[in-house]
């Protein structure tokens, strides 16, 4: 098929023609207001629409600011709990025209139970559109042609749906693999059969045996997980590395976590350089994905069914427990800053509207729309003002790992009460030797360097750091214990309250076991 690979170069010259950055903002800016303007006429004769009076949102003269004043911030149990619970049941145009015919069950990485989130006909031409456009950035990696003939390995939950009587459930790979382009089915691995497996083990054994079969050149997944599969292939067939069986591999797209405490994990497993690219597909829509190897970053997809805004991630947006304090502050694409830390509001063509999708966000380059992930609103410990994000965790174990070249495959962190102060409990997954002791002080120093209210915190509130070193298997048994192996979930970076107790009662049974 180098045809493929032709037309997407010649795509990308059309579509990446240099413009100055001052339009360039411009155009992110003017791109955003007709989205929205889009949305709400799509969506005016709902259930949604017309509580909120939508009609009389369009006919004022500045929509985005009638939009913000007129509708309020939804999470996800009040969207559920007002309106998407309607939608569930089989109501029509409840907040978006017709009737849902599937929910993507997510629970993301702070919550039990699962999530419906609800995906329409719109949404998913909105991520074959967005996936195509990725697909063609990266033609100016100067791939050669055949490149665009090789396989691309896709590693996400099951694909098989389940039928509730009114709608279909299952993960958001599974209902977007019905949407995959006609021409693109020939290079989908590992195939239907395989995708369509729900049990983990199944899968992973399935796609070792087929592995020698195929000619693959890129693989998409969580890193966590594809380094596992990986690793059983290596072995099965006494390979080096995994480019002994894949000589045109050569892309690897990441999401859901930070990559940086993987780096060194997957170093050695490839043989060859290796081009690694961050996409940010979500539940609720498909929102950025990186376009160039000169920076860790990515950009926002401006004109494509979502429309943003950002809540100032603070104590004045936000509890202790990272949930939203009510009438919080909104700032729109306009009106940000870079290097200030957001959470992100999500208005979508799926029927969410204002919804806080639970991440958190920096702008690098505002002008550009270019991102960066820092962590989850859930996420991050400031039990007495220390301010700990995820994104400075990250950090501190991946200067951990470089200092004492060794690999961290999973890390959570926990905060608790200490006599009448705090403490900060460590739990680090590797299966090198390492000095606990001497790894919690580095990681106390990193965190001091990284963080100035760490900083203070740690001499006024903060007394102890305590570390637990595991084996990494008892990180993957534990997602399997909560039926999370596999696939797109992800180890939670911070624990807190039920969660943290299950965690330390499983820690507790496994001590006594071995």
């Amino acid at each position: 098929m180098p045809l493929l690979g032709t037309i997407i170069k010649k795509a990308y010259e059309l579509r990446n023609l240099p413009v100055e950055k001052k339009k360039l903002r411009l155009q992110h800016v003017k791109a955003q207001v007709l989205e929205l303007k889009k949305l709400l006429r799509k969506a005016q004769f709902t259930a949604f629409g017309e509580h909120y009076d939508f009609d009389r949102i369009i006919n004022s003269p500045d929509i985005p600011e009638a939009f913000r004043k007129q509708v309020p911030v939804f999470d996800y149990t009040s969207m559920y709990k007002q309106w998407w619970y309607r939608a569930l049941n089989g109501e029509s145009y409840v907040a978006w025209p017709g009737r849902i015919k599937y929910f993507a069950l997510s629970s993301g990485t702070s919550d039990s139970s699962s999530k419906h989130i609800p995906v329409t006909a719109e949404m998913l031409t909105s991520i074959k559109k967005a996936s195509v456009r990725q697909l063609v950035s990266t033609s100016k990696y100067n791939f050669p042609v055949q490149f665009y003939e090789k396989g691309m390995l896709m590693i996400g939950g099951s694909t098989h749906l389940q039928y509730n009587g009114t709608y279909y459930a299952g993960d958001l790979s599974g209902i977007t693999a019905g949407s995959l382009p006609f021409w693109f089915q020939h290079f989908y691995k590992p195939g239907k059969s395989i995708s369509k497996t729900t049990d983990w083990a199944t899968k992973v054994n399935e796609m070792v045996r087929k592995a020698p079969n195929w000619d693959i050149g890129v693989i998409v997944g969580v890193p966590a997980w594809v380094q596992i599969l990986l690793e059983r292939i290596i072995a099965e067939y006494n390979l080096n590395t995994i480019h002994d069986l894949w000589p045109n591999l050569t892309v690897y797209v990441h999401s859901g976590v930070s990559f940086a405490p993987y780096v060194k994990s997957f170093e050695k497993l490839f043989g060859k350089p290796m081009i690694y690219s961050e996409s940010y597909l979500a539940s609720e829509g498909y929102i950025a994905y990186q376009n160039s190897l000169l920076t860790r970053t990515m950009e926002l997809i401006v004109d494509n069914g979502i429309y943003y805004e950002f809540v100032p991630f603070n104590d004045t947006n936000f509890n202790d427990e990272g949930n939203l304090m009510d009438d919080p502050e909104t700032l729109l694409l306009s009106e940000v800053s870079n290097n200030v830390e957001y959470a992100l509001l999500l208005s979508t063509n799926a029927g969410a509207w204002r919804y806080l999708v639970g991440d958190t966000i920096k702008f690098t380059d505002k002008d550009k729309c270019e991102i960066i992930i820092t962590g989850r609103t859930k996420h991050y410990l400031s039990l007495c003002g220390e301010h700990l994000s995820q994104d400075n965790m990250n950090r501190a174990i991946e200067m951990l790992q470089d200092e004492f070249n060794i690999e961290v495959r999973e890390f959570t962190v926990a905060g608790i009460r200490h006599g009448s102060l705090f403490a900060h409990r460590w739990y680090l997954g590797t299966d090198d030797e390492i000095d606990a002791e001497l790894a919690i002080q580095k990681i106390d120093e990193y965190l001091k360097q990284l963080n100035d209210d760490y900083m203070v915190e740690r001499t006024e509130a903060i007394r102890e750091l305590f570390i637990e070193v595991l084996p990494t298997q008892v990180f993957y048994d534990y997602m399997k214990k909560l039926g999370k192996e596999g696939s797109a979930n992800k180890f939670p970076r911070v624990l807190k309250g039920e969660r943290l107790q299950d965690w330390e009662s499983y820690l507790k049974n496994y001590q006594q076991k071995v």
